[in-house]
């Protein structure tokens, strides 16, 4: 009689890109911040924007999709992830929405494209840039790649457990996500941090993602921001449900954010 075939586990059969979607992304309610920010700020709706460090381009592909109006270029060195991007959400997009997208396999630092009204580096993903001159230089970039009254959008994550070696793990309904705070050096805010996945079936995804960055602060991200030349920087701090002593999720402009474990804000940029 034939051998039995090893029965395939959960994790050999998980597709890491849609477990970092379903567990670190949601476009819609980020894309509501910088809607509402930007129409608060100029007096006029936000229509072309430029994702950085896209990934698979969810966010950009989800803007494409929920506006006639809306224009979208998504900009990432990865060709898989640029790839899978397009299988999975481009292809999704009916022929027009798709005139209104660009995806590009390229460098931030490199990159040109036409002027924006929006930027968005989000999930942290500038923190790869590890000195001030790198950093600044980004910054500078992005701000030529606005229209006059554009917008860089950032988020930024600290509080005390950042600077911590640590694991946490977040149940969803069929698998576990793990962040793994593997090192962190205290000198230069040096920090690897990975992603894992659990599965029911006690099978795992091990270094699914992988970083390598610097904690930045907020003092140091807003003064090379001015150091840039954006005109106005202010930090978007999130308010505490009563209730629950959580995060409200509602981000309104602050000047003192409380010494929280664990934070994560954005920061507004205007040209």
């Amino acid at each position: 009689m034939p051998k039995s075939r090893a029965k395939i586990s959960m994790a050999e059969k998980a597709d890491r890109h849609r477990l970092y979607e379903a567990s670190v992304q949601d476009p819609e309610t980020e894309l509501e911040f910088v809607a509402e920010t930007f129409q608060a700020l100029n007096g006029r709706p936000l229509e072309f924007i430029r994702e950085d460090f896209c990934g698979t381009a969810n966010t950009a592909c989800h803007w494409v999709a929920s506006g006639a109006s809306h224009r979208a270029i998504g900009v990432d060195l990865d060709g898989e992830v640029l790839a899978w991007g397009r299988d999975h959400h481009l292809a999704r997009l009916d022929d027009e929405q798709r005139t209104r997208i660009d995806l590009l396999e390229s460098d931030v630092m490199e990159v040109e494209t036409a002027p924006v009204d929006a930027v968005l580096a989000m999930n942290f993903s500038y923190y790869l840039f590890t000195t001030r001159a790198a950093l600044k230089a980004y910054f500078e970039r992005v701000r030529t790649a606005l229209v006059d009254d554009g917008v860089l959008f950032l988020d930024a994550f600290g509080g005390y457990d950042a600077h911590r070696e640590l694991e946490e793990r977040t149940e969803y309904d069929d698998f576990t996500y793990v962040w793994d705070q593997a090192s962190f050096d205290p000198i230069t805010h040096a920090m690897s941090c990975q992603i894992h996945f659990e599965f029911p079936d006690g099978s795992e995804m091990n270094k699914a993602f992988e970083y390598h960055w610097r904690l930045w602060t907020l003092p140091e991200i807003q003064e090379l921001l001015r150091e840039a030349g954006y005109s106005e920087v202010t930090v978007y701090w999130e308010g505490t449900d009563e209730e629950s002593g959580e995060g409200d999720g509602i981000y309104t402009p602050s000047e003192q954010g409380d010494a929280d474990a664990g934070w994560i804000c954005y920061l507004v940029a205007r040209r």
